[in-house]
């Protein structure tokens, strides 16, 4: 095997596999109701003439159109999918008598003929290519790149609606499988892993056999109906005490930590595969599946944590020293800035601290260092914990909102845990270890789902006192 993964071309040979399948389906069954027109393909499609083996030829037949169309050829099919929407005169004929409804059981059949009516064909169309080879896949990633096209289009809009609530109810939690993914696991399949990791990349195949060593741990949900490809997927490091370094989580020459004799399992990665279930929960299934996995496997675990990043701060931060606001820092941090960045008493603190964070080298410089590590993990525990965004009671950065959401407490900051370029631009190297206690996990998420109440640490709510 090469050093280096490669981590192109896996999406583009699937495709080329798939499509060859689709169209061997397809010329294995074709008469004179063939057309090059998309609208007219797909009222054949509905008009479902002839049986199964004809149905899916269609179906192929029209995934295969879509595949091989260029960005716009793809818009247009988007478009025209779209355009099979309900007939508004049958709506309306249903509402009318829905309203003339004057007993319960002549409402309730009025009910039925309404939804009939609203339901657009295009549901149908949709669901017809569950039938062919990696059909549901196929719909995925339709979705995937109907999301990037839907904004403004109200027709595409109202599309991405209705595939969303049809893979909503496809893959419900309830017809997933968790399985774990290992160095024994297909070199396919851990290709995926390698190419669907956005945390922090995968960089050599070495880099990949020590994230599935004996103390480490892979767990993915997978449909039934993509087996070979995972939804979402959660890298564990089984570990004594609460991690506070990737660097050295990830360390590939640190020693090997028998699994029993760890005490606590670090979720430091969480990656979601499929762009196209962008919108529909697996994660927070994912962990309690996991834990429960775990506490059943090694009995020693007795907490469960994240190493985090907090993607949002530095830009947060950022925002704050250009609109220059007074009040972000105190007075003490306001004078040890100043003297720090070697600038007159006058000049405003938050310019001094962006002075200070300019500099590449300060995590190196020990006076720059002992100076910006109170103030940073201060204003990251504000960060964490007191600021919103549209809506103030949720958490305004995206990777704490998830972690709250699902009944984990901010448990503990860390200082430079995260020293990557990646790192350093984010989060000015900070990350956040979130602690889900089984006990409580219920508890903090109705506390913040119901009120906004962020559960956090003494350790941590103490450093907003600071």
């Amino acid at each position: 095997m090469p050093d280096i993964i490669p981590n192109e071309g896996l999406l583009d040979r699937a495709l080329r596999r798939v499509s060859s399948l689709w169209r061997d389906m397809a010329e294995r069954v074709s008469g004179p109701e063939e057309t090059s027109d998309l609208a007219e393909q797909m009222r054949v499609c509905l008009a479902a003439r002839g049986g199964e083996v004809s149905a899916r030829a269609r179906a192929a037949n029209l995934a295969q159109a879509y595949v091989a169309a260029d960005a716009g050829g793809r818009r247009a099919f988007l478009r025209t999918l779209a355009s099979f929407d309900s007939d508004p005169e049958a709506v309306a004929r249903a509402a009318d008598a829905l309203g003339a409804a004057r007993d319960p059981e002549s409402a309730a059949a009025a009910k039925v003929r309404l939804r009939r009516a609203l339901e657009p064909p295009r549901l149908r169309l949709l669901t017809q290519f569950t039938t062919i080879p990696d059909g549901m896949k196929f719909l995925v990633d339709l979705r995937g790149e109907l999301l990037q096209l839907a904004d403004g289009d109200g027709m595409l809009a109202a599309l991405e609606a209705d595939m969303k609530g049809l893979l909503a109810n496809w893959f419900d939690v309830g017809f997933l499988e968790l399985r774990r993914i290992d160095w024994s696991s297909p070199a396919a399949l851990l290709e995926k892993l390698v190419d669907y990791e956005a945390v922090h990349r995968i960089r050599t195949w070495r880099d990949l056999k020590n994230r599935l060593d004996s103390d480490r741990r892979c767990y993915a949900f997978f449909h039934p109906r993509m087996p070979e490809e995972p939804l979402i997927f959660v890298e564990v490091a089984l570990v004594q005490g609460l991690s506070d370094s990737v660097q050295r989580l990830l360390d590939q020459k640190a020693p090997v930590l028998d699994p029993k004799a760890a005490d606590t399992a670090i979720f430091y990665s969480i990656n979601n595969c499929q762009r196209g279930l962008d919108g529909i929960a697996f994660g927070n299934f994912l962990i309690k599946r996991v834990v429960e996995t775990l506490s059943g496997e090694l009995r020693g675990l007795k907490h469960f944590a994240t190493l985090s990043p907090i993607p949002g701060f530095a830009r947060w931060l950022a925002e704050r020293e250009q609109a220059a606001e007074d009040g972000l820092l105190q007075e003490g941090e306001a004078m040890a800035l100043r003297k720090a960045a070697a600038v007159p008493p006058a000049t405003h603190p938050t310019a001094a601290l962006a002075l200070l964070m300019a500099r590449r080298n300060w995590p190196r410089e020990p006076l720059l260092n002992a100076t910006l590590e109170p103030i940073l993990l201060r204003l990251c525990a504000r960060y964490l914990l007191s600021e919103g965004g549209r809506n103030p009671k949720r958490a305004r950065d995206p990777v704490g909102h998830f972690h709250l959401s699902n009944g984990a407490r901010v448990e503990r900051i860390n200082w430079l845990a995260d020293t990557s370029a990646k790192g350093m631009a984010e989060s000015a190297g900070l990350m956040v270890n979130y602690l889900y206690d089984p006990g409580k996990i219920e508890d903090h998420h109705e506390a913040y789902a119901g009120e906004g109440k962020r559960a956090a640490s003494a350790m941590v709510r103490k450093l907003l006192k600071a």
